[in-house]
């Protein structure tokens, strides 16, 4: 049976969600447990976007072996390099170029004549094979572009050494039936593509709700590489969701008969892993992993899976990685289960990290009797930040109520392990809060968003206090928790400053890096 290809853009196509923005160890955790998930291809970033984009690629394709690193780059000179430079230390390395090719892009984007384009991308490929020999080529926007062009198009870009063809419907204007008749004409029209083994592939977007359904068409039609996200994010709208295309795939193997190299016991623990890491919540009836995909209220529906399950379960839970007892542990529990736990939810941390989340794990079961799979992922998440975090929240005293000036208090530690003090005053504590940190680091912004959400159920819950901050136009999100809600906007905010710092920071070194 006939294989196609998961290539996941999470960590590129995925991170430009506004608000998605990933840290380099969160990047890493991610392409690990991508990598355990049986993702083919991990199109790790945009090297040439930023300093911060081409070592985050670089640390990914040194740390990932059994799946194929991809940097993108445009079809210029130096994106090129940035992009072969990134991914030279990877097992498994590939260099993903593109170019606009539709009318309107021509006509308004890139101002240039078709005979442009494709010497242009021509030159980009043959460029990027000086770096490796898996090179793929993406005619932007194919799904408006003429037929006649793209074959012309596809054609010269094969002729010059891409080994993979992406024809992408980058604004979700495609609909199933035509998309899928641009694969299986191509095909058909050029021999070149069956003499020299090239595997096209599909990349949807899913402004009119088609993007998986538009991806599966394309198999049909020939494709055998799919380009998705976890949890379907991305750009506007999002990208194809690849928990939906690969349980489709799995759930009707009897009508595709295709498979994949997709462990789908871990799709479940990858969901959460990215939505805790990017801050973007999963809807809960989001297909496959929210939390109502295997929820039944009406009586009717939950009569008949008591009886047989089938009846209204097409898919067993336990398939995608969903637990049907999730492990509750308490202050009683040892380093051992603790462990445990956070490797069956798919992280990787040092022992120094793991002593760490242990320690925190124990202070918040002293708090709560019941600590939860997702108490323990918010741990792991704030571990992956320590190494980053320029300032650390040491105390914090607020003063508010009706008749009362809402005044805060604030504590923090620097890098240097300095402890630095301020007060300040406010239209409400988050305000005054925010505004005793902002003195206190030098970093000001503006609040873009401020959301706030129970972790687990009950009254002992952690609150979760999410955040997007515009600092000189760069939006960063910041995350906190604690089972005070004051307590967890102030990390939050503090979360935020602490990537902008740093990547700053890292900016900065790697400028200077590279200018040695």
């Amino acid at each position: 049976m006939e294989t196609v290809r998961i290539f996941d853009t999470t960590l590129r196509d995925g991170e430009q969600s506004p608000g998605a923005t990933l840290t380099l160890p969160e990047k890493v955790e991610i392409a690990r447990q991508l990598e355990a998930l049986g993702v083919d291809i991990i199109e790790a970033g945009f090297p040439i976007a930023s300093n911060g984009d081409f070592e985050s690629v670089r640390a990914v394709a040194a740390e990932v072996t059994k799946s194929t690193v991809c940097g993108l780059s445009r079809c210029t000179p130096k994106d090129v390099e940035r992009a072969g430079e990134a991914i030279k230390d990877a097992k498994s390395g590939r260099v993903h170029v593109f170019c606009a090719t539709s009318k309107i892009h021509r006509d308004f984007k890139l101002k240039k004549a078709k005979e442009d384009i494709i010497r242009i991308s021509v030159e980009s490929i043959r460029q990027a094979r000086g770096y490796t020999d898996d090179v793929e080529f993406s005619p932007e926007d194919a799904s408006r572009t003429e037929m006649e062009f793209l074959e012309e198009i596809v054609q010269a870009a094969i002729e010059a050494g891409a080994t993979t063809i992406n024809l992408p419907d980058t604004v979700g204007y495609a609909t199933p039936k035509g998309y899928g008749e641009i694969f299986s004409h191509l095909i058909k029209k050029l021999p070149i593509i069956r003499e020299k083994n090239i595997i096209l592939s599909s990349h949807c977007h899913n402004d009119l709700g088609m993007a998986v359904a538009n991806s599966l068409a394309a198999v049909e039609g020939g494709a055998r590489q799919i380009e998705c996200t976890i949890n379907g994010i991305g750009e506007r709208a999002g990208n194809a969701a690849l928990e939906e295309i690969v349980m489709m795939l799995k759930t009707r193997n009897d009508f595709y008969k295709i498979n994949t190299r997709i462990d789908a016991t871990k799709i479940f623990p990858t969901s959460r892993m990215v939505s805790t890491l990017t801050g973007l919540v999963v809807q809960r009836n989001k297909a496959i992993v929210g939390q109502n995909a295997f929820a039944h209220e009406s009586g009717i529906h939950q009569d008949g899976v008591l009886k047989y399950r089938e009846t209204y379960e097409i898919m067993d839970p336990a398939h995608v990685g969903i637990p049907a007892n999730s492990l509750v542990l308490g202050k009683h529990s040892g380093r051992h289960a603790f462990k445990d736990r956070v490797a069956q939810l798919g992280f990787t941390l040092s022992e120094e990290q793991l002593e760490s989340a242990f320690h925190k794990f124990k202070a918040l079961a002293d708090k709560k009797k019941e600590v939860f799979d997702e108490d323990i992922e918010a741990i792991v998440d704030e571990q992956l930040e320590v190494e980053t975090a320029l300032w650390e929240l040491v105390g914090l005293q607020v003063t508010a109520g009706s008749n009362t000036i809402p005044t805060a208090t604030v504590s923090l530690k620097d890098s240097n392990g300095e402890i630095q003090q301020d007060a300040s005053i406010g239209d409400g504590p988050v305000d005054a809060i925010y505004s005793a940190i902002a003195r206190l680091t030098g970093v000001k912004g503006s609040l873009q968003d401020y959301r706030i959400r129970a972790v687990t159920k009950g009254k002992e819950a952690q609150g979760e206090v999410q955040i997007e901050l515009n600092h000189s136009g760069k939006i960063v999100r910041g995350r906190g928790l604690s089972t005070d809600i004051l307590e967890a906007s102030a990390l939050a905010y503090l979360s935020a400053i602490n990537r902008l710092r740093t990547a700053a920071s890292r900016e900065k070194l790697v400028t200077q890096h590279a200018s040695v």
